[in-house]
Formats: C-alpha cells, sequence, structure tokens
C-alpha cells in the first residue's frame, strides 16, 4: 500500500504539465502572420511600391501574401500607428501623403532631437560603440555604391542609433525611431533621385569622426547640417515635382 500510493500520483502530475504548451501554439502563430505582413507592407511602402495615396485592398493583399484578412487588418493598423497608412472613411487604408510643410517639420524636429541626443551621448562613448558605428558605415557605403535602395534607410538608422544609443535616454530613442520610419522613403528618394550618396557618406564620416574626438560641439553641429540639409535637397527635389512651393526652411543652419 505504500508502494502504491508513493507511486500513483507521479504519472498524472507528468501528463497535465505536458499539456499547456500545446494551447500556446494558435496565437503565437497568428502574430508571425501579422509580423510577416506587417514587414512586407512596411518595406512596400517604404521603397515605392504603394505610392502615397495608393488605396490598400486587404483582400487582394491578403491574397498575394497568402494569409487570411485578419493579419493583414492588423498590419495595416499597427503601419496606421507608426504613420505610414491612413485610413479614410470612404476609401479604406491608404498610403499617407505628407506635404511639403509636413516634410519641412519632421526633417527639423529631427535636427533639433538628433542633435541633443548626439551631445549627451558622445561623452558615455566606448571604442565598441566607434566600432560599430564604423562598421555599419562601410555597410552602409557597400549598399550605396551597389545601388541597393531598399538596405539605405536600414543602414541610416542602424548608424544613427549606434551613435545615440549610449545617451540612455529609451524614451526620446523611441520617439526618433518614429520619426526615421516616417523619413525613411523621402530620405531613400532624396538619395537616389537627388544623388546625394556621395555628400551622404562625406557627412556620416564626418559626423563620426567628431564623435571620436569626443566634440560635444562640432559632432551635433555636423549631425544637425547633414539633417536639415538633406531635408532641403528633398523639399527643391519634391517642390518641382509637386508643382507646390516649399516652405521656407528656419535655422542658420539651413542658409
Amino acid at each position: 500500500m505504500k508502494r502504491a500510493s508513493s507511486s500513483s500520483p507521479v504519472p498524472p502530475k507528468r501528463a497535465t504539465t505536458a499539456e499547456p504548451p500545446v494551447a500556446d501554439i494558435v496565437p503565437l502563430r497568428r502574430q508571425t502572420l501579422t509580423g510577416m505582413a506587417l514587414d512586407a507592407l512596411r518595406a512596400r511602402i517604404l521603397c515605392g511600391g504603394f505610392p502615397e495615396g495608393e488605396p490598400l485592398r486587404q483582400d487582394a493583399i491578403a491574397e498575394e501574401l497568402g494569409v487570411s484578412r485578419i493579419p493583414v487588418r492588423e498590419a495595416l493598423r499597427q503601419l496606421e500607428a507608426e504613420g505610414l497608412v491612413t485610413f479614410n472613411p470612404h476609401r479604406g487604408a491608404v498610403v499617407s501623403t505628407l506635404s511639403l510643410q509636413e516634410i519641412a517639420e519632421l526633417f527639423e524636429v529631427r535636427a533639433d532631437i538628433e542633435s541633443d541626443l548626439l551631445r549627451r551621448a558622445i561623452p558615455l562613448m566606448t571604442a565598441e560603440d566607434h566600432l560599430r558605428a564604423t562598421e555599419i558605415l562601410d555597410a552602409y557605403e557597400n549598399a550605396l555604391r551597389a545601388g541597393e535602395v531598399s538596405a539605405w534607410g536600414e543602414f541610416n538608422w542602424q548608424f544613427h542609433s549606434t551613435l545615440y544609443a549610449p545617451s540612455n535616454r529609451q524614451f526620446t530613442l523611441g520617439i526618433v525611431s518614429k520619426l526615421h520610419q516616417h523619413s525613411d522613403r523621402y530620405l531613400r528618394m532624396q538619395l537616389a533621385l537627388t544623388h546625394g550618396e556621395t555628400r551622404a557618406r562625406k557627412e556620416h564620416r564626418s559626423i563620426l569622426a567628431a564623435a571620436k574626438k569626443r566634440d560635444t560641439r562640432k559632432a551635433p553641429q555636423l549631425m544637425r547640417e547633414h539633417i536639415l540639409g538633406a531635408g532641403r535637397s528633398l523639399l527643391s527635389f519634391l517642390e518641382e515635382h509637386r508643382g507646390e512651393r516649399a516652405p521656407r526652411a528656419r535655422g542658420k543652419a539651413a542658409r
């Protein structure tokens, strides 16, 4: 009787503990499909595959991706939160369009925030941070030379975020990440259509060199001028092709 009482409870316990993980598989798979749809749609919007103002038909997208409409709908809601998609009462989800005034504001806000982040980060940077930023620039420049447009935005963000990370200001970094998502397709447009690759390479190298010297005045100023300069170049291009007048840039660096 002692033997039976001590051994019989063991098998049921093992059987019950083995069951719960099976129930977690379904939501995990659904999230994966949403994530895949999100990545695919974001990439296409940022590279211009879906132009500004383009309606995004959920049924057509779902069929193309081989998924149901549910993950597509969830992905579009996430893209709305990122500012890449807006929901129109009559047209449904459409690719967001920024006015020239909004684009000018976007680059001005980036210039203000990012130059401050860099100033705060420089005293806390390590040799590993410098090395990481250098490696990213090498890869970025290879992508620029190869004309790999789809990779430019990601490498640009990796470089900027690597420089800012030592500041330990995660909330501000989250804001800057969203600003980069807004400006990514415009940035790549500016590089590809205005032939700004050479200028971008030189400016990034100058910023990194000043950061390595721990120059908390020169590096942030170079960053500010770099961002505002990219914005001015883009606005000039869009002003010509949209037939709109770009707002006058503010600040000393705008010249």
